[in-house]
């Protein structure tokens, strides 16, 4: 059961720690994503895929070195993890509830992005950025503590740094595109460690 375990967390830690270089490849070419005339994504996803099948092979000589093997340590380490998978899907949860809140008020205004909208005024978004990213962050940290497994802490130190510039450069493009209001929104909300 544990190497079974071992094996999803590894798998879902690649998965993961390519979401950042996922979005490295939209943000500095938004304008010209945007722009074109089919969907991105037919482009992106067959990449997205390809560098997982790419990291999981690098990573995948190490995949059964761990920090701890025995099965006290190995036991005890899922509660932790439990944790923080729950925070993970309560705050992506609440981020499904703030899209669906955002979705409302843009139909029935029919208006733009608007901080307001976003942060769903005192929703998830009014305390943290980039929600999302913090649920993967929470979910890649729980298989990393619960399969005590060297490869997915590495993984997700690889997914925290690519992820800091993915932010700046994805608060950057918001910047451009919405000018001061997000400005003001960025400097008053943190990027992913949420406001309490």
């Amino acid at each position: 059961m544990l190497s079974l375990l071992r094996t999803v967390g590894w798998i879902v830690c690649v998965v993961y720690a390519t979401i950042p270089l996922f979005w490295l490849m939209i943000h500095p070419w938004a304008d010209y994503w945007r722009a074109r005339a089919d969907s991105p994504y037919r482009t992106l996803v067959p990449v997205w895929v390809g560098m997982w099948v790419v990291l999981g092979a690098l990573t995948a000589p190490w995949r059964s070195a761990a920090l701890y093997n025995s099965i006290l340590n190995s036991i005890l380490g899922w509660f932790p993890a439990a944790v923080l998978f729950a925070a993970g899907n309560l705050d992506l949860s609440a981020v499904g509830s703030a899209l669906q809140l955002g979705a409302a008020r843009r139909t029935a205004r029919g208006s733009a992005w608007t901080s307001r909208a976003a942060a769903g005024d005192n929703g998830i978004r009014a305390r943290v950025r980039h929600p999302v990213y913090l649920g993967h962050l929470c979910e890649m940290l729980a298989w990393s503590v619960g399969a005590g497994l060297i490869v997915c802490w590495v993984l997700t130190g690889f997914a925290v740094i690519t992820g800091a510039f993915m932010i700046k450069m994805e608060d950057d493009e918001l910047g451009k595109r919405f000018g001061e209001e997000y400005e003001r929104y960025r400097s008053g909300v943190p990027a992913i460690l949420p406001r309490i």
